[in-house]
């Protein structure tokens, strides 16, 4: 690589200049959000959590902002395996100058997709390409990542809805045995949630739920 010197302007020639590489950066690090909701475990995690929350019938505790910090620093938890595989094989190597920025892109994306392939149903994924008109693959390499993405996201939607399901059915018990309780005495005017509210919260409580919760979710990704 040389250096030409134009007035105050340096212009590298054969290879990026420090600016374009911190342009490219820059562009790396806005879609990382959309990376985060897209191809990690964050959207199951965070959907469960809100599910848990409202089956205990406490919509503003714990807090959004609490809920959605757990969530992400559970899906970096979940994800730590596959970040530790991407640095390994394309972030060290492009940092050591062995790999080409595109080369470092190329390895860097494959631990990702591996981890999405094994959350991915194989139904879901047959959907998305068919809807892309895309040749049936033969091997995990031939499926574009901009099916797999989709196809990875909404698989992991019906996953946290069926947690979901699974975690409000304890909690509709007690509604349904309060409601009927209170029927039978004749309470008819009293709102059965402002009965069977506390008992949610200490079945919960004594169950360690949050404990359970965690367990089930951190499970589900193995």
């Amino acid at each position: 690589m040389t250096a030409q010197h134009i007035g105050n302007t340096t212009v590298n020639v054969g290879g990026a200049t420090t600016p374009v590489q911190l342009l490219i950066l820059i562009a790396l690090i806005s879609l990382l959000p959309g990376a985060l909701l897209a191809m990690t475990g964050f959207t199951r995690i965070l959907i469960v959590l809100g599910f848990v929350r409202n089956a205990l019938g406490t919509p503003t505790m714990p807090p959004n902002q609490l809920l959605v910090g757990i969530a992400l620093f559970l899906s970096l938890f979940v994800m730590g395996p596959t970040i530790s595989k991407v640095n390994d094989v394309a972030i060290k190597p492009y940092r050591a100058g062995h790999i080409t920025e595109t080369q470092a892109l190329d390895r860097g994306l494959e631990p990702v997709r591996t981890f999405m392939f094994k959350q991915t149903r194989s139904s879901d994924l047959a959907l998305f390409v068919k809807l892309a008109h895309e040749q049936r693959p033969r091997t995990r390499a031939d499926v574009p990542t901009r099916v797999l993405v989709p196809a990875f996201v909404i698989s992991e939607l019906k996953t946290a809805f069926q947690v979901g399901f699974l975690i409000y059915l304890p909690f509709l018990i007690i509604d349904m045995v309060v409601a009927a309780t209170l029927t039978s005495m004749g309470m008819m005017m009293l709102p059965p949630v402002l009965i069977s509210l506390p008992f949610k919260i200490l079945l919960f409580v004594l169950v360690d739920g949050w404990h359970l919760v965690v367990q089930s979710l951190i499970s589900s990704f193995r």
